[in-house]
């Protein structure tokens, strides 16, 4: 029987493949624009939940998975950060 390996898969392939249980009450917040690290925040969140929309940062906490680094990087005043209540939020399937 001639097996062939298994496919590699790509880093944002298995991310994708995670399932999220969407609160309609969002876990993290923009509370002041001006005390954040847009820029930083926008290169290095790894799922893009931060963009820039008509000149305003703006944050999709829908595909978010909850890696904090949005936290360390932002001022406290100028960022609201919770864990998604129980049962909602992403569910890893790989890792």
């Amino acid at each position: 029987m001639n097996r062939s390996p298994p496919k590699k898969m790509r880093i944002e392939e298995l991310i994708r493949r995670n399932v999220w249980e969407v609160d309609k009450d969002r876990h993290i917040e923009i509370l002041d624009e001006k005390g954040l690290p847009k820029k930083q925040l926008l290169l290095l969140c790894p799922m893009r939940c931060y963009v820039e929309e008509e000149g305003r940062l703006v944050m999709h906490y829908e595909e978010c998975v909850e890696c904090g680094l949005c936290r360390i990087l932002s001022n406290p005043k100028s960022l609201r950060w919770d864990l998604p209540r129980g049962g909602m939020g992403i569910r890893y399937r790989y890792g």
